[in-house]
């Protein structure tokens, strides 16, 4: 909830990212203006859901890539909670598959961490008030590769949670891990990537990896 105090209304931030470092970059930046207050960090997706449900903030700052729960895993699982969480997703990704799947699964804002520094102020405070915010120069190059075909997304054939997978693989992680992290079977695993393998037409795991670096779901 957004608190007053005197004239200047505060809005209250979850940042979740993995890297320390980063964090405290950006708890420093969000917090040199008045009306932006850092209520808790998280530095893995299940600490995100739990400090969530403590602090109901106005706004989570939310990265994509984390070990374990990724975060659009977390987006889905915070709206599945409370449908009117405003998340702010804050990712070194700018590729058309990303923003895409970030928005369909609920985001109100997309921002990369090549923006500048008075970008993630205004793409707070434009979450916090539930207006969508994504960064123009991301906005034109969606369109422009929708315009000349560049956008067509091999990945769209892939449910959520097969893209989830998807990524975690890409990463390198077995599906031991991704059973353990995501709370399912290993057999459910399994299933998910025989369908995954089968959809994308792929034959092994370096095809899989070289079409993730190619949709940039992941870097090279």
């Amino acid at each position: 909830m957004i608190e007053s105090g005197g004239s200047v209304s505060t809005i209250q931030v979850l940042l979740v990212d993995d890297h320390p470092v980063v964090r405290d970059g950006y708890r420093r930046l969000l917090e040199n203006t008045p009306d932006i207050r850092v209520v808790a960090e998280a530095g893995d997706g299940a600490h995100a859901c739990s400090l969530y449900d403590v602090h109901h903030p106005d706004v989570v700052v939310l990265d994509i890539s984390m070990p374990g729960m990724g975060g659009l895993e977390v987006l889905r699982r915070l709206k599945a909670r409370d449908a009117s969480a405003h998340v702010l997703i804050f990712s070194m990704h700018d590729s058309e598959t990303m923003i895409q799947r970030a928005l369909e699964a609920g985001a109100t804002g997309y921002l990369t961490k090549n923006g500048g520094i008075g970008q993630m102020v205004a793409a707070v405070r434009a979450v916090a008030n539930g207006k969508p915010y994504i960064d123009q120069d991301m906005v034109m190059e969606v369109a422009a590769h929708q315009a000349t075909g560049a956008g067509d997304d091999p990945l769209r054939v892939l449910s959520p949670r097969e893209f989830q997978l998807f990524r975690l693989f890409a990463e390198g992680q077995t599906a031991g891990e991704i059973a353990g992290s995501l709370s399912l079977s290993p057999k459910t695993v399994g299933v998910h990537y025989t369908s995954i393998m089968k959809k994308l037409r792929l034959q092994n795991a370096a095809q899989l990896v070289r079409l993730a670096i190619r949709c940039n779901v992941i870097q090279a």
